[in-house]
């Protein structure tokens, strides 16, 4: 079993190998190149057998034998979309004619490979001649005529003409090689041809004249002849007939058809059987025409006829031209010539008419002017059954101005312009309007439109100015002049510069006061607007009024309420004015100012008590003159002792001979700079008091207590320096002293 299976192996090896080689080779297909080849050439005359041949070079292997495709194209149209013909490599294009010329091309298609031959141009050159017959050499104005123009074995699409010498009788665009037309012959067509023209891609080409055609023509004999009876020149009223009639003897007799025809107006259309007859009448001047018409010819024969007026038109004339309500006013009807061998002016009559309505049988009419005499007018005039009517005029009396009107748009302001406008409720246009200022005209103009106000641009410089204005209106002179009321508007003035004033006066403000800003302007219409600011534009307060000033209170102020304060005012007038700067200082109340003052005078006091305490202190200190007076208790004694103090530190002392023979009041001259200098030996008082002597004769120069001071100065240095010797003789001296004396 397995030794049969191989061989199929084998063969399944070799057919999978095989169709591997023949897809590369397909694959491996290139067409190199592709070029059209025009046989025999590519210009030809007309009828040669044209071949195109499209030539590819392809490269492949050897083992494949790929299918070609060729695909031709004109002006890049395809042509062989046949898929059998879509094999062969040539197109043919037997009996070639000119609508064979044009733009070719080819491609060869392989499986989904593609590519194109460059264009080539294909020039077929020669036309046919056509060939032109007709039906009728012999003919009859009116006949009809069949032409054929045919260009055969001509292909494409061709437009044909048909001439008679300059003139073009027809024209056809077909795909056909021959036209026919049928032609009505008016007139004699000596020199008949055809030709066609057939148009190429970006050109057009066209072929010889056909041959020539004389087609002989017979006129027909149906001119009419017009006569005119009795005249062709006739007054109004005359009485014209008018007949035209045509002499021939044919088969179509009772075709025959006469018109009589005026300025394109139809009179007739029936004159073969009867005449034509009218009055003639002024307008009915100019040409008649008579038309014969059989089949399609038409034969003209035409008269002028001229028509006299038997007279003119009427004539409605008005005077005066223009009529005030109330003014007389005369209404004529005139004519300017008649036909005096008619007629004479005595056999005219006229009538007037208004509106259609007969007002008088005359030529004449007169009367007041007023609304029912308003209207359209017009007359009529009547001669021999001839009546003509006058162009209308229409007729209105005009209306004297009524008393004007005198106002103003927007607001009055002193200062600024303002306008001021009159109007007429009545009154025929153009009313002129003058304004004026007491008995003076500042301005005037003229008023053409119903609708219309005149207007002026005035200035007033205070209120009671806006009372001298008033107006006047005329459209009739100085006759119908009317004059207005005075103007009287009400008048703004602009604020005046405010006035901030500070209730009490600055500097006078103490905390807990209630302080007035008052604003107040010179002038200016109410309502006033105020407006109070303080410090950095910050409002405070506004109100509306109807006086020139307002006030604002700030309650209990305190000193925060300092700063700058001003006001501004405006009204209607649209004008905010500024006041001036009032600055407010508020100071402290009496009471902190004496609670102030007390503790400043306490903090004086105690200020003095300490400068004089101190300076007490140091000048003791200072002080080093003190006088000690020692006296005996009575003159006897040798151990009295007086002692006094004097500012001028001068002692005055009995001594006391001690053993070292030295006073115990003995003093030291005193050191200067001990003196100036409190760095120096300090110096020490001792205050003796002696009772009053109960004899005071014994001590006949003291009363009192006296005091005895002793002076002990210690050197500056060591303190063993001090001399104890004096201190021990004050200390006894000093007991000595505190007994009574005897």
């Amino acid at each position: 079993m397995q030794v049969k299976i191989q061989p199929f192996l084998r063969m399944g090896t070799l057919l999978l190998l095989f169709l591997f080689t023949s897809e590369k080779a397909c694959a491996e297909t290139i067409i190199t190149s592709v070029d059209l080849i025009m046989l025999p050439s590519n210009v030809v005359q007309r009828g040669t057998n044209v071949t195109l041949k499209c030539q590819a070079e392809v490269s492949r292997s050897l083992r494949s034998h790929p299918n070609y495709e060729y695909i031709f194209y004109k002006d890049y149209v395809p042509l062989n979309t046949d898929q059998m013909n879509a094999m062969d490599s040539l197109y043919s294009i037997p009996d070639a004619r000119v609508s064979h010329s044009g733009k070719y091309k080819c491609a060869v298609v392989i499986k989904k490979e593609k590519k194109e031959s460059s264009v080539k141009d294909l020039k077929v050159k020669g036309l046919l001649t056509p060939v032109l017959n007709v039906d009728k050499l012999t003919l009859t104005e009116g006949d009809d005529v069949t032409a054929v123009c045919t260009a055969e074995g001509e292909t494409g699409f061709l437009t044909f003409f048909f001439r008679d010498g300059p003139e073009e009788l027809y024209q056809k665009d077909t795909y056909s090689q021959k036209v026919e037309h049928n032609l009505t012959v008016t007139k004699r067509h000596e020199n008949m041809f055809c030709y066609y023209t057939i148009k190429l891609s970006g050109s057009l080409e066209t072929s010889n004249n056909s041959n020539v055609i004389s087609v002989d023509f017979q006129e027909l004999k149906i001119k009419p002849d017009i006569k005119v009876m009795p005249s062709t020149d006739v007054i109004e009223g005359d009485l014209i007939t008018f007949s035209c009639s045509v002499n021939m003897t044919h088969q179509r007799n009772s075709e025959l058809r006469i018109h009589l025809i005026h300025k394109s107006t139809t009179l007739s259309s029936n004159m073969t059987q009867e005449d034509y007859k009218m009055i003639a009448m002024a307008n009915d001047s100019g040409k008649y025409e008579c038309i014969s018409k059989l089949g399609d010819v038409l034969k003209h024969s035409s008269v002028y006829i001229t028509v006299k007026e038997l007279f003119s038109v009427p004539v409605l004339s008005i005077h005066p031209a223009e009529v005030f309500e109330g003014e007389n006013f005369t209404i004529s009807c005139n004519i300017s010539s008649f036909a005096s061998e008619k007629i004479q002016r005595e056999d005219i009559t006229y009538s007037i008419l208004r509106d259609k309505t007969s007002v008088i049988n005359k030529n004449k009419y007169s009367g007041s002017a007023g609304i029912v005499t308003n209207g359209k007018y017009m007359c009529m005039a009547n001669a021999n059954e001839i009546t003509k009517e006058s162009q209308g005029v229409l007729f209105g009396a005009k209306v004297l101005v009524s008393k004007p009107e005198i106002t103003t748009s927007g607001l009055v302001i002193v200062d600024k312009p303002f306008l001021i406008h009159c109007h007429s409720k009545n009154g025929s246009l153009p009313i002129i309007y003058s304004l004026k200022r007491n008995d003076i005209t500042l301005n005037r103009t003229e008023v053409s439109d119903p609708h219309e106000k005149a207007q002026f641009l005035a200035l007033i410089s205070t209120p009671s100015d806006i009372s001298s204005y008033l107006c006047a209106a005329e459209n009739n002179g100085r006759v119908s002049i009317k004059m207005s009321e005075r103007l009287h508007v009400t008048v703004l003035v602009p604020v005046g510069k405010p006035l901030m004033t500070v209730v009490p006066v600055p500097g006078n403000i103490e905390e807990g006061d209630n302080i007035t800003l008052i604003c107040g302007i010179p002038k200016g219409s109410p309502p006033i607007s105020f407006r109070f600011y303080a410090s950095n534009h910050t409002p405070i307060h506004n109100t509306t009024v109807q006086s020139n000033s307002s006030s604002f209170v700030l309650s209990t102020v305190n000193r925060e309420n300092s700063g700058n304060y001003y006001c501004d005012a405006s009204n209607n007038a649209g004008m905010s004015r500024m006041s001036n700067i009032v600055t407010v200082e508020v100071s402290l109340a009496k009471w902190k100012k004496a609670l102030i003052a007390v503790f400043f005078m306490l903090l004086m006091v105690l200020l003095v008590l300490f400068i004089m305490i101190r300076y007490k202190a140091k000048r003791g200190k200072r002080e080093m003159a003190a006088k000690l007076s020692v006296k005996p208790a009575s003159p006897k004694s040798d151990d009295s002792l007086t002692l006094s103090l004097t500012h001028d530190t001068h002692y005055s002392a009995h001594t006391v001979e001690l053993d070292n023979k030295e006073s115990v009041w003995s003093k030291r001259p005193p050191d200067q700079d001990s003196l100036e200098s409190p760095n120096e030996g300090d110096i020490e008082y001792t205050e003796v008091a002696h009772p009053q002597p109960e004899d005071p004769t014994r001590i006949p120069l003291r009363k009192g207590t006296d005091t005895v001071y002793s002076e002990l100065q210690t050197s500056q240095g060591d303190p063993e320096h001090i001399n104890h010797q004096r201190l021990l003789e004050y200390a006894e001296l000093n007991h000595d002293l505190s007994e009574p004396v005897d």
